[in-house]
């Protein structure tokens, strides 16, 4: 199927709203806007661009401070008046340094647990490039991949007990330890969680994608 900018509402300066999200963390970057000239860049160069309002000019992220996004997927909502862009970001989305322009939390009612793999992921890797004495991580690093290994083969096994006893609470728990202690591994092997997501979406069947013609 062919996509056509023109069936877009854009609004009665020409623009239309784009919302920026990571492709891997889920995080929204920044809001922009884009004229149909920054859509036909973004989906030609693969790059975000969008127009500046205030400036009254086009200009591509990062072309100035080498943050740039490499765009991944585009779509458009119901009413065909709002973008969503899924990038991967090559640094900061927002001219603060912040990771996001979104960073002051007006409302949280708990944490996020969204991201929290990739949080123990990167704990685990700070642990391996600064240990510390008493750390559990530090002492599994130090005892070498056969130790993980070890650990990764009595968790399972717990998780396969807990299962068999039809035990919610149980097989959680230890389905966490395996996790943490596969992540280890991962570190110490240089898997990422990446590399096990590309594999999972290469078994999906795809989707049908707009073509820009």
């Amino acid at each position: 199927m062919t996509f056509d900018s023109n069936s877009l509402k854009f609004d009665e300066n020409g623009l239309i709203p784009a919302i920026v999200q990571d492709e891997q963390s889920g995080n929204v970057l920044m809001l922009a806007y884009m004229n149909k000239e920054a859509l036909q860049k973004t989906l030609e160069t693969k790059e975000t661009w969008f127009f500046s309002r205030s400036r009254q000019e086009l200009w591509n992220k990062g072309a100035t401070s080498g943050n740039k996004q490499t765009v991944k997927r585009l779509f458009f909502d119901c009413d065909q008046d709002t973008i969503l862009v899924q990038v991967v970001p090559q640094g900061p989305a927002c001219h603060t340094g912040e990771t996001s322009c979104f960073y002051t939390t007006v409302f949280e009612d708990e944490p996020s647990i969204r991201e929290v793999v990739y949080e123990v992921a990167d704990e685990i890797r700070q642990r391996k490039d600064n240990p510390v004495e008493g750390s559990y991580t530090t002492y599994l690093f130090r005892e070498g991949l056969d130790k993980v290994l070890k650990k990764v083969g009595e968790e399972s096994t717990e998780v396969v007990i807990g299962a068999k006893n039809h035990d919610k609470e149980e097989v959680t728990n230890e389905l966490a330890d395996l996790v943490y202690h596969s992540l280890v591994m991962m570190e110490i092997l240089d898997v990422t969680i990446e590399d096990v997501k590309t594999i999972l979406r290469k078994r999906r069947p795809k989707k049908e994608v707009l073509r820009n013609d």
